[in-house]
């Protein structure tokens, strides 16, 4: 089972609309799927029509009072499932430092999943935490939702460093530009010189537009409700290049210096 994040140190940064879409893509590729909500806003967990189930607390699921196939629910998509969100995801860091090895949990938590799953999405929440360094620590790819402007390259930079710190030399990290607007210069130029710092970026990008917004309206992936639109062919362009840079052997991540 792949394990596949989709993080931001930045919020606002079309995380979970990535998400959801690629993890549709992923389903409808035929591999059996799980989305994981783990932001206790649980925009994932709406946009699927999934509801948040009260036994699927933080606190419980670190304590093995509760464990995860049991609160998987079917999103209605052929191949996809959902984890939904729980508020209580609010107070993760706290229960997972009570625990022993806390970096660890969640990848151990993952292993039940393993022998029904060919991907699991993680939908994260922003900042860095003891959860989103279980994240890391557990996932075998890093997709970065990244708006073309100074101080979201300066999250990348640091995200960068942080796994280059912990020395995780197997952890892909793809990087793709979201919610572009090359009406503006500051864009254009951004992405210029990111490219030339960040040569993995992803060809990819996701305009700014009322057609991805509508998502949200929606509560539906883009592919499933707007097949033969531009956003659904990003999207499928997006999973498409996510897919061969995961067939391919990660380089090394070195720090900015």
């Amino acid at each position: 089972m792949k394990i596949i994040a989709v993080t931001n140190i930045k919020g606002g940064v079309g995380k979970t609309t990535t998400a959801v879409n690629l993890a549709y893509l992923c389903a409808a590729g035929g591999g059996a799927t799980l989305l994981w909500d783990l932001d206790p806003q649980g925009a994932a967990t709406y946009t699927l029509r999934g509801e948040p189930l009260e036994r699927a607390s933080a606190k419980k699921l670190l304590s093995g009072k509760r464990h995860l196939p049991e609160l998987i629910l079917s999103t209605g998509y052929p191949g996809l499932d959902l984890l939904p969100a729980d508020f209580s995801y609010r107070n993760f860091d706290v229960h997972l430092s009570e625990r022993k090895r806390p970096t660890e949990r969640l990848l151990k938590m993952s292993r039940s999943l393993r022998d029904v799953y060919s991907a699991l999405f993680l939908d994260c929440a922003p900042g860095i935490s003891l959860l989103s360094e279980n994240v890391l620590r557990a996932a075998d790819t890093i997709i970065v939702p990244l708006l073309p402007t100074p101080l979201s390259v300066r999250m990348l930079a640091q995200l960068r460093d942080f796994i280059a710190g912990e020395g995780w030399v197997d952890l892909r990290l793809l990087p793709f530009f979201s919610m572009v607007d090359r009406r503006k210069s500051l864009h254009h130029d951004v992405m210029a010189s990111t490219r030339e710092q960040f040569p993995d970026i992803l060809a990819t990008e996701v305009p700014y537009s009322s057609e991805i917004e509508r998502m949200s309206l929606r509560r539906a992936p883009i592919p499933a409700f707007a097949p033969n639109g531009a956003a659904a062919h990003i999207y499928a362009a997006l999973w498409a290049e996510v897919t061969a840079r995961m067939g391919e052997s990660p380089p090394a991540v070195a720090r900015s210096g």
